[in-house]
């Protein structure tokens, strides 16, 4: 008998090209089980129910004409869709297997049993039906799935309801959307040995970014207990990204974010006792899992160590590899054994499918009142009127348009996501149903907020945040914001090299298309000041905070790490890595960090380590800092969280950069410093760049240029500086031009004093972006490179082309 005619077969018999036969879930679990011995990957054993036998059953229970019967009813409105749905699942379910049938089922499951070496071991059984888990379409979740099922009677039930799930109300009215017939499809169920995750963790990942497209990231979710709770997003898991390229290399840990959920649940087995199993009128495969809330500890602690981060990376980068596209990967980690399993993958259907030539933007204009704050998807921004709903059946109170506001989506919410203008939910993570859904329907959503069932009023205009990072936001009111369109195949290629300015990690891979030469400029403050929270000082010495209160919020913050200072090393650290992994293997310009002492004091505990000074923009900032007794710790810490990023995690493409510098002796110290940190330019390859903003910069340039490998001209404060104007002063802001003569001649001599001791001068500063003839005077002076806002950058690429050209043309007519 040939394959085609089987009815069972185990997962080692079937691959892609079996989908027809056995649909594409057990056609990639299939295809998963052959990459065992060439990857390493482990995959729970098992079989699959073929198309086959499921055709016998409909056929033996004379069930073919009562299906199209109903359809037909639902297509001519005779039925609505919930009757249509509940009358052919009931005949299915009312269905008997034959006896053949059940004996070889049966004897699959005893040779599974056998093979695992346990006695009516438990299994999952899940539908696969072939029209899903295709590359064209996700059909996320149409299919039921039955967990921790033991012995064959349970097994033959769930069978059935596998069967009969293939008409469920979201799963006829989803083929109808994507105008599947459906008589032409078919289902085939998947029997796999269950991961003992219940006493462990499981959960997703992508091999792609699926925010940004980004596709040198893989993306995992993770929390305690069985995955279904991270599927189906109820809570809000653990979330670590890894960067690809740099997996293969065993001395370094790309691990580029670490995020701790709050987890607040978790799905586990609930015990089997007495003859509950087979309880007269109670079908044998529910109620053998249930949720319960999480412990304290639990709910604070990382699911995952970073060996099993890496080696979960290390397998989806293989998986996709093998399929040739971005994939949808569950995994799940055994609690008896440790190990850790791969139970399914699909191709990613959503990311992999948009046009990344086109590169849309949005930019919030204006910001109020912030009611709520979760995980972003959708990079976009949208305006409506909130509609709290509890469930899908209060359908009909939802307006089209407008901001979906639950507690959390599964499948039965599909056809009023399809009507929203934007969703936002309580629970769940970027993995999750709600989140998984909104990309294909292109609706922006903000998941995961913990609250916002309660803080969001129906009928309140409110404006959802998607654009700005991944932490995407919920304003009061209707907000302004422009949207622009860059199509990143008509970017000019320019000789000046022209890179971009990084305010925050999250940012960063939102602009992974952009033809840049690198990261011109990120800022170490803005990742203290967003992610971190705390002054540094705060974290190094705790016991001389003097408010208990805020001694009690810092040991909060800092949970899970071993002290203040490993927490700020380890955020920052990832933090720099996310941004550099954005360019690799591009420079990424990293400029410690440059607070003056009124913005260190708004950190938390930043009041009982500042002073109180009368002019901050001239006081203690930039490199005077770094070697200031009240500072200098802090400073270390900063290198440390470099020397991390670029040797640990591997990002060499680092450059450290050095601002407010204002003598050469002060150069020399904080060089010094560095070097005490491992941070010795020269070594490894580092590069120390300096920026140039301070007159003394540009006098003492022949100085300054044996010191450094580059200046990085950074045009606000030199214009402050030589004009003597307080960039603050609204009184003044009409003298703050950085077009202005004076500094026009520094900028000029600062380039050619540079380049006559072999080192590059770049500009970070606002002047490019805001002024297209800034950057033309720029080019013309010999610029290495310009660093603009990623929003400016096509804008101003073509100014700086331009000039490029105007130049050659004049030197050839001359």
């Amino acid at each position: 008998m040939g394959k085609q005619d089987c009815r069972i077969l185990g997962f080692e018999c079937i691959g892609l090209d079996d989908i027809a036969l056995v649909g594409g879930k057990n056609a990639n679990l299939g295809e998963l089980s052959h990459m065992q011995n060439i990857n390493n990957i482990l995959v729970p054993p098992g079989f699959a129910l073929t198309t086959v036998l499921y055709r016998e059953f409909i056929e033996n229970n004379d069930l073919d004409e009562l299906i199209l019967r109903e359809l037909r009813a639902l297509t001519n409105q005779q039925h609505d869709l919930g009757t249509t749905g509940t009358n052919i699942r009931l005949a299915i379910t009312n269905g008997e297997f034959t006896e053949q049938q059940k004996q070889e089922i049966a004897d699959a499951y005893q040779d599974l049993c056998e093979k695992v070496g346990v006695e009516n071991c438990d299994v999952a059984v899940r539908s696969s039906a072939t029209a899903e888990d295709l590359p064209e379409a996700s059909f996320a979740g149409q299919q039921e799935s039955y967990l921790n099922v033991q012995g064959v009677e349970s097994l033959l039930s769930s069978c059935r309801l596998c069967f009969a799930s293939l008409y469920t109300d979201r799963a006829i009215a989803y083929r109808d959307k994507l105008n599947v017939d459906n008589q032409g499809i078919a289902l085939s169920v998947g029997v796999q040995q269950m991961v003992r995750s219940d006493v462990a963790c499981a959960g997703v990942m992508f091999s792609v970014d699926t925010e940004t497209g980004f596709p040198d990231a893989v993306l995992i979710n993770a929390s305690w207990g069985l995955g279904e709770t991270v599927v189906k997003g109820s809570v809000i898991p653990d979330r670590y990204m890894v960067f690809k390229p740099l997996l293969a290399n065993k001395l370094t840990q790309p691990i580029i974010e670490k995020r701790c959920g709050s987890k607040l649940y978790k799905m586990i087995y609930h015990p089997r006792v007495g003859d509950i199993q087979h309880a007269p009128g109670r079908n044998p495969t529910v109620g053998f899992t249930r949720t319960m809330a999480t412990n304290t500890q639990e709910q604070q602690t990382m699911v995952l160590s970073d060996d099993e981060i890496l080696l979960l990376a290390g397998w989806a980068v293989s998986i996709a590899t093998t399929y040739g596209r971005p994939m949808d990967i569950e995994w799940a980690k055994d609690g008896v054994n440790g190990n850790l399993y791969i139970v399914q993958a699909r191709p990613e259907t959503i990311t992999s499918r948009k046009d990344h030539n086109l590169l849309k933007t949005y930019r919030l204009k204006q910001t109020s009142l912030l009611l709520a704050q979760g995980a972003s998807v959708g990079n976009a921004i949208v305006c409506g009127k909130v509609c709290y709903l509890k469930d899908p059946s209060e359908a009909d109170k939802f307006p089209t348009g407008g901001i979906l506001v639950t507690q959390r989506t599964d499948p039965d919410w599909v056809p009023v996501m399809k009507r929203a203008g934007g969703i936002v939910t309580d629970s769940g993570g970027t993995t999750s149903h709600a989140a998984i859904v909104s990309r294909e329907l292109q609706v922006p959503a903000i998941v995961g907020t913990g609250t916002a069932t309660q803080t969001l009023k129906n009928s309140a205009e409110v404006t959802l945040d998607c654009a700005s990072s991944s932490v995407g936001k919920v304003y009061l009111g209707s907000l302004d914001y422009d949207v622009s369109v860059i199509r990143v195949n008509e970017i000019p290629h320019t000789n000046t090299d022209v890179m971009i300015n990084i305010a925050v990690p999250d940012g960063a891979l939102r602009w992974w298309q952009l033809p840049c030469a690198g990261i011109g400029l990120t800022r170490i403050e803005f990742i203290i000041n967003g992610i971190i929270k705390v002054h540094p000082m705060a974290l190094v010495h705790p016991e001389r905070v003097a408010d208990p209160a805020i001694k009690q919020q810092i040991e909060e913050i800092i949970m899970g790490h071993a002290s203040g200072a490993e927490y700020f090393v380890d955020t920052l650290a990832r933090g720099i890595g996310k941004v550099a992994a954005s360019c690799y293997p591009r420079p990424a310009v990293v400029r410690f960090s440059d607070f003056k002492s009124n913005e260190y004091k708004k950190l938390i505990g930043g009041k009982d380590f500042e002073l109180d000074e009368e002019n901050p923009m001239l006081g203690l900032r930039g490199a005077s800092r770094y070697y200031h007794p009240s500072y200098k710790e802090a400073f270390l810490l900063e290198c440390s969280a470099i020397k991390n990023a670029r040797e640990k995690m591997g990002f060499t493409n680092i450059i450290a950069m050095i601002p407010f510098c204002r003598t050469v002796e002060e150069a020399d110290k904080v060089l010094a410093i560095m070097a005490e940190c491992g941070l010795t330019r020269s070594e490894e390859g580092l590069q120390v760049y300096m920026m140039c903003e301070v007159p003394s910069n540009v006098v003492l340039a022949d100085e300054f240029a044996q010191r450094f490998d580059g200046f990085s001209i950074g045009s606000n404060d030199l214009t402050q500086l030589v004009l003597g104007v307080d960039r603050d002063s609204a009184e003044i802001a009409h003298l703050f031009d950085p077009k202005n003569l004076a500094l026009s001649r520094m900028i000029r001599e600062v380039i050619r004093v540079a380049h006559q001791h072999g080192v590059k001068v770049g500009i970070c500063g606002q002047a490019p972006s805001d002024y297209p003839q800034f950057a033309e005077f720029l080019v013309s002076c010999g610029i290495d490179s310009i660093s603009l806002n990623p929003d400016s950058f096509a804008t101003t690429i073509n100014s700086i082309a331009r000039a490029e050209k105007e130049m050659a043309n004049s030197t050839g007519s001359s």
